[in-house]
């Protein structure tokens, strides 16, 4: 009788996430099925062959783990089920016509064809395609769950809803729109394989390519924005001070700020993962950003700003109360020092990059810095930068205050 494993292929790339996929063992020949998950190397326990969810997993992350470990149950249950009936049919079969009736199967509905269509992709080596697809597919499921999609429900009504759950956690509208492109490349293939009638499901929502707003302010700026006096109105200072940490961290997110934890700071270097992307940044910790810390009491608490404060006790509207709560005074600060544009957390991001490009750092180095991982370029070559380098050009952009 066949077996069936799990496997974990680790990504060559050490800051990405690695792939798995189901062994089938059948007469001592293997055949590997993609089944579109992926998890990072920590995130996965060789000897039990199982994802696991390490301590001070955050909550989003930890929602992503549980439904890839219950998509792979799903997933092994279904192969298990295909291989008992070969079994008693009493014929010969081998792992590669487990692997076909998989994929035969897989058509029921919108997941299982994504599923299908992205093993086929990897088969004929349109790794860069899979790649996109599964991206995608991974974010349709931690909005609908691990359950079928019927296709007589994959309409206008469900897209709608899918781009809500995107605008309500935060993505843009071009990452939203990227992902409904993508969605709809998949569908519109289906419909061409005559397994769905074509219901036009994206008509409501948006797919166009909004041009980026670039939001940089002057040098010059930034040293007013940071001698400022505003011991006077505390939750301004903070708002300041929270600008300047992102600045700092080469334009660290806030929703990274705010769950940026204590223990993430080990042997002078801060190391976290980016909530967008979950890749693993690495930042140098300086004077200027310990300077930061060391005005406000957090001994009670794991997180190492004051944005969290009440831990356990639904972290992320505490987190949304206090995005608005920063970005409105920063906004006010703004106004203040004369500045032509909407002073917000993001405005630290690009004048990091502006500032880097002016000074003639590599883009490479800036892209690396950032944490931008969707030029596949751009990735591949700064897969082996050192960070020291980073490091360097981070130093030297603090230094310019």
């Amino acid at each position: 009788m066949a077996t069936v494993k799990i496997k974990f292929r680790p990504s060559i790339v050490s800051s990405k996430e690695g792939t798995l996929s189901i062994q089938i063992i059948h007469n001592r020949i293997a055949r590997q099925l993609g089944i579109g998950y992926k998890v990072f190397p920590h995130e996965w326990d060789r000897s039990r062959s199982e994802v696991v969810i390490p301590p001070g997993t955050d909550e989003l992350r930890q929602v992503h783990l549980t439904t890839v470990k219950n998509g792979i149950s799903e997933n092994v249950l279904a192969v298990d089920n295909i291989i008992k009936r070969l079994e008693l049919s009493g014929n010969r079969y081998t792992s590669a016509q487990v692997i076909e009736a998989y994929l035969s199967a897989q058509t029921d509905g919108f997941v299982s064809y994504m599923r299908s269509l992205i093993h086929q992709l990897n088969q004929i080596g349109k790794n860069r395609t899979a790649g996109t697809y599964t991206t995608t597919m991974n974010s349709f499921i931690r909005f609908y769950g691990t359950k079928e999609v019927p296709w007589e429900q994959v309409d206008a009504k469900l897209m709608v809803r899918y781009e809500v759950f995107l605008k309500e956690n935060g993505i843009c509208p071009n990452t939203s729109s990227y992902y409904m492109r993508n969605l709809r490349a998949m569908y519109n293939r289906a419909v061409e394989c005559e397994l769905t009638f074509h219901r036009n499901p994206f008509r409501d929502v948006y797919t166009g390519v909004d041009k980026t707003v670039k939001r940089a302010i002057p040098q010059d700026a930034i040293k007013r924005l940071r001698d400022l006096n505003l011991n006077s109105r505390p939750s301004a200072d903070l708002a300041r001070d929270i600008f300047m940490f992102s600045f700092y961290t080469r334009g660290m997110s806030f929703i990274d700020i705010a769950f940026l934890r204590k223990e993430d700071i080990q042997n002078g270097i801060l190391s976290y993962r980016r909530k967008k992307t979950n890749q693993h940044i690495v930042v140098k910790w300086e004077k200027q950003m310990q300077e930061i810390v060391d005005k406000y009491d957090t001994v009670n608490s794991p997180y190492l700003l004051p944005l969290i404060k009440n831990v356990g006790q639904d972290e992320r509207r505490q987190y949304l109360t206090a995005a608005h709560r920063i970005n409105r005074n920063l906004k006010t600060i703004g106004k203040q020092l004369g500045l032509s544009m909407p002073l917000t957390c993001y405005v630290a991001r690009h004048t990091w990059a502006s500032i880097a490009k002016s000074k003639n750092i590599p883009i490479s180095v800036i892209s690396e810095a950032m944490g931008h991982d969707s030029e596949s370029t751009t990735r591949i070559y700064l897969a082996s930068l050192d960070t020291s380098v980073i490091d360097k050009a981070n130093k030297l952009i603090i230094g310019l205050l």
